[in-house]
């Protein structure tokens, strides 16, 4: 009887991992997965926020509007957050030679 720790996961179910690959590489795939999660969230909270501006201006609310005016103040910070860690992740890759982002 195998026991987890024995099956070869590469072989058995198609993983880049345990063919000579690091936790560097695991790391690089989480970093990858964390931005593409960070952009979707992006979009879909520009587009809850754009939401928020028209209707609050339709109807003539200017608490509605100033929620919406908030909510994409607040998206576009985030924005600015998510695209200045990923180009400190490509300076770090860069100037220590190592491909952080496949």
């Amino acid at each position: 009887m195998k026991y987890l720790s024995q099956v070869p996961i590469a072989t058995t179910f198609g993983s880049p991992f345990g063919n000579g690959k690091t936790i560097g590489d695991l790391v690089s795939v989480g970093l990858g997965i964390a931005f593409v999660a960070a952009g979707l969230v992006l979009l879909v909270s520009f587009i809850i926020a754009g939401i928020g501006l028209i209707s609050g201006a339709g109807n003539n609310n200017p608490e509605k509007l100033e929620k919406g005016k908030q909510a994409l103040t607040s998206t576009v910070i985030g924005f600015v957050v998510v695209f200045t860690a990923y180009w400190i992740v490509k300076l770090i890759g860069q100037v220590t030679g190592l491909e952080l982002l496949k």
